[in-house]
């Protein structure tokens, strides 16, 4: 046993005997046996060994609620570095700011082109062109040549205070010469021969302009704009005509996308040859235009007065997309009042008389048709008829002079037309466009509509490399022969136009290249005015600069 226990138990047994015999009845005193020492002690016991150990874990979820004390602490940090996931996009293709070609051609001609844009100055855009274009074919045919010339310039200035500022000039000078009696001495076995100053008519057009607008967007989304064009013309016969135009324009838009509009012109145009001929008209053309989900509608009006007299011409059109992308039809009828000043005149037919009478074409349009884009393919298709008062039609003046020139006659002409419109990005750098057109015109008093076109095909492609080194074009132009009345007063057809033309241009260097077109590769002499056929096979090769 354990030592330290035993001086524990054995005093503890002996109080307890002690008390047992302090408790017992007093013994005889007379006589004590002693019969054996008392001997005390404890039985051997096993031992037990107690290991200590942790207690199991709680594995009960408990859901612990904390209430945490919001409080807005301010750190000054510098802004992170967004970096976006790299996309690959199309290839951005270098802007020039410079263009130019110059070279010469067969029969004798020359060929010039230059423009420069400058829109590295804040807030200003500012841009010149020039261009010139002249050939003399009268080795074949006397005087039949031609000198065009054009410059102009312009230029945008964009205020911080939101509204824009634009100016432009420009100057044009164009040369023409009648050479149509080359045509006659063929055909009546005549010799009539002049030398150029006696058959030319030039041309001098000077343009001058400026006008102001909202530069960016307003907090009304209100767009405004303000400007006027003048011009002078004058041409070596004496011929001298003015022309100013005034623009008011407000556009209000409603959530983005709804817009009333209210335009206001006053065109005034004087033409002075023996006399004086003025040309005054005034529009005011409100409308409203809604854009829904899946249509358009717009409705409006367009009041005109000529000579205090007013006209009322419809304003609308209905658009809805019947296949969302694919397909989308419209309708719609509009009108007008349009100019036939000598200016527009005599760039439709630079053979006119250089004194003619002005007038107003009245013209209502009645149209309806489909567009859209089938696997990337714009087209569009029309149908439409038109009513025109005083329509200019063209006939010989004097059939009794070998210098052919025209007068514009003007008639009451109703117009069924069918026209459409393809472009077509077949792959990359590649372009493809063209359009179509059928008119069916049924003049009032005459027996024809004098030399307008009733049909005509354009088609146009155009390849750049990716490289933009090189630039194949080609152009296919088809026109019936339109109606004319001859000399002996018989009512004929000129003959068709079928036009190929091609081009190159490449460039060797970063900034320097050369160029080629071929124009009317058929050789097709056609004459567009009755007794003047048009160059035949002609081209043109030279030197192109960018920078």
């Amino acid at each position: 046993m354990n030592r330290s226990l035993k001086y524990i138990v054995l005093p503890f047994t002996f109080s307890l005997l002690a008390l047992a015999a302090f408790a017992q009845k007093e013994l005889p005193s007379e006589q004590v046996d002693v019969v054996k020492s008392f001997d005390a002690h404890l039985l051997e016991t096993a031992k037990i060994d107690v290991s200590p150990g942790l207690p199991p874990l709680d594995t009960v979820t408990r859901k612990q609620t904390y209430n945490v004390i919001t409080k807005t602490t301010d750190v000054d940090y510098l802004p992170p570095s967004i970096r976006p996931l790299a996309m690959r996009g199309d290839d951005n293709q270098k802007v020039y700011q410079g263009y130019l070609k110059l070279g010469p051609g067969l029969p004798a001609s020359l060929y010039g082109e230059a423009s420069y844009y400058l829109n590295s100055v804040k807030n200003l855009d500012f841009g010149i062109d020039f261009k010139h274009h002249s050939a003399n074919n009268t080795k074949k045919v006397e005087n039949q040549r031609f000198n065009r010339n054009h410059f102009g310039a312009t230029g945008t200035y964009y205020f911080d205070q939101g509204f824009a500022v634009n100016g432009r000039l420009g100057y044009t000078r164009n040369t023409h010469h009648f050479y149509g009696y080359n045509t006659i001495n063929e055909e009546f076995d005549s010799s009539y021969t002049f030398v150029p100053e006696e058959v030319r008519q030039r041309f001098s057009i000077f343009d001058i302009g400026a006008s102001i607008f909202n530069g960016v967007r307003t907090e009304a989304d209100f767009n405004y704009s303000a400007g006027f064009d003048y011009y002078i013309l004058n041409d070596n016969y004496e011929a001298r005509e003015n022309g100013f135009v005034l623009k008011i324009s407000g556009t209000k838009w409603f959530q983005g996308q709804h817009a009333l509009r209210v335009n206001l012109t006053t065109d005034f145009t004087s033409f002075k040859t023996d006399g004086k001929q003025t040309l005054n008209n005034f529009f005011l053309n409100p409308s409203y235009a809604y854009h829904g989900d899946r249509f358009k509608a717009k409705i409006g009006v367009n009041i005109a007065s000529h000579n205090d007299e007013f006209s009322f011409f419809p304003d609308i059109e209905l658009s809805a997309n019947i296949v969302e992308g694919i397909l989308g039809a419209f309708i719609g009828a509009e009108g007008s009042l349009q100019k036939n000043t000598f200016r527009n005149l005599t760039d439709y037919n630079p053979y006119l008389e250089s004194r003619v009478p002005v007038k107003n074409t009245h013209y209502n349009d009645f149209f309806g048709g489909i567009k859209g884009n089938i696997q990337g393919i714009d087209y569009n298709a029309q149908i439409g008829y038109k009513n025109t008062d005083d329509l200019a039609l063209f006939l010989i003046s004097d059939t009794l002079s070998p210098v052919v020139r025209f007068d514009p006659i003007y008639d009451t002409v109703s117009v069924f037309y069918i026209k459409g419109s393809l472009s077509a990005p077949l792959f990359k750098g590649f372009e493809l466009v063209g359009t179509l057109s059928q008119n069916v015109f049924n003049p009032k008093r005459e027996e024809k509509a004098w030399h307008l076109p009733s049909f005509s095909v354009n088609v146009a492609a155009k390849y750049t490399t990716p490289d933009q080194k090189a630039r194949v074009t080609g152009e296919f132009f088809l026109e019936n022969g339109v109606p004319y009345r001859d000399l002996k007063g018989e009512v004929k057809n000129l003959n068709a136009l079928f036009d190929i033309s091609a081009g190159l241009e490449y460039f060797f260097s970063e900034n320097f290249g050369g160029f080629i077109m071929i124009n009317n590769l058929a050789n097709n002499k056609r004459q567009r005015w009755e007794y003047y056929p048009t160059f035949g096979l002609n081209a043109l090769v030279g030197i192109s600069a960018r920078f």
